[in-house]
């Protein structure tokens, strides 16, 4: 009887996850297609100094509801040499801050108003008459997607509360490290972070895992989300490359620290959230967890230009050492 349980709950939580995902990657797609143009105009012309690259990014990813679009891009526009590598990095901690935007929508609890973007989006692509409209309604479908497919997750994670075992499992995430790779494993997997936290969020609304361990598996989402974009500056120019590579250096920084500080960091999302509910708890925790990463970066960014530069020579350079 176990064994049937166990698989009835791993097929409506596959269930759930593939609506979401598809919900992600729908809203992606009809986003790029209304935006793409203009925002790589918006990534080339407001990046003049960190601050506003960080701005830029933050702004950026929000609206594509993808941190690994909004660098995958930036890492296409260095390789055309629209952009530095320098002016590439505020771009990439902004990209960091608009990612936590997305749960923060999640932890309401949306998911029994799903048919109305659903429906909506659904009428919307099917009286489109044009390309743009049905773009819109294709993201507004994808909106849907995301929140049925959350409402699916939790509704699968119900049995669970009943079952030791996951109980136990659930303790053992409770350590930091292991909570942390959970979730860069799952996040490697699935391919989006925004699904990692999605699915933690559903936990919580189950109360089948604690805050701790909660701020743990973000930890670790934030690093598995690494690979998309180092994948994408594979056989790109050097200054793609030194992009790639401080979007890694970032999370792998941000994630010792996070580990190391997790206990007084905690009780900072605690104090904030008040009396909040977990999944808020949750929200902010990868908000505020972000915000700090970022503020902490932006002094360093030129210092870590030169280092990156130094690390990754431009290829004149290279050329130019081997011959003396």
């Amino acid at each position: 009887m176990d064994h049937v349980n166990w698989f009835l709950i791993l097929l409506n939580f596959l269930a759930g996850l593939t609506l979401f995902l598809l919900g992600v990657s729908n809203m992606s797609k009809g986003m790029k297609a209304l935006a793409s143009d203009k925002m790589k105009q918006i990534l080339e012309k407001f990046t003049s100094n960190v601050f506003t690259g960080i701005l830029t990014g933050a702004i950026a990813t929000t609206i594509l509801d993808s941190s690994s679009v909004v660098i995958i891009m930036v890492i296409a526009l260095v390789n055309a040499q629209l952009l530095t590598s320098k002016q590439s990095l505020g771009i990439i901690l902004g990209s960091n801050i608009g990612t936590a935007v997305g749960s923060q929508i999640i932890a309401f609890d949306v998911g029994a108003y799903s048919a109305i973007p659903l429906l909506i989006g659904f009428i919307i692509f099917l009286a489109g008459r044009n390309d743009k409209t049905k773009q819109i309604g294709t993201c507004i479908l994808g909106l849907g997607l995301i929140f049925f497919g959350l409402y699916y997750i939790g509704a699968s994670a119900e049995p669970l509360k009943t079952i030791p075992s996951f109980a136990n499992l659930m303790t053992q995430i409770e350590t930091p490290y292991k909570g942390a790779l959970t979730g860069a494993i799952t996040t490697l997997l699935i391919q989006s972070s925004s699904a990692t936290l999605g699915i933690v969020i559903s936990l919580a609304n189950q109360n089948l895992i604690t805050l701790s361990a909660a701020i743990a598996v973000m930890l670790g989402a934030e690093l598995g989300t690494c690979s998309n974009t180092l994948i994408a500056s594979i056989g790109r120019s050097r200054d793609a490359v030194r992009a790639g590579v401080f979007h890694l250096f970032f999370n792998i920084v941000s994630l010792v620290l996070g580990l190391i500080l997790i206990i007084p960091f905690t009780s900072l999302v605690n104090l904030i959230s008040g009396a909040a509910t977990l999944t808020r708890h949750i929200a902010n925790a990868h908000v505020l967890f972000n915000i700090l990463g970022v503020a902490l970066f932006i002094g360093f960014v030129p210092m870590i230009s030169k280092v990156l530069l130094k690390i990754i020579p431009d290829k004149t350079e290279l050329k130019t050492v081997n011959t003396i």
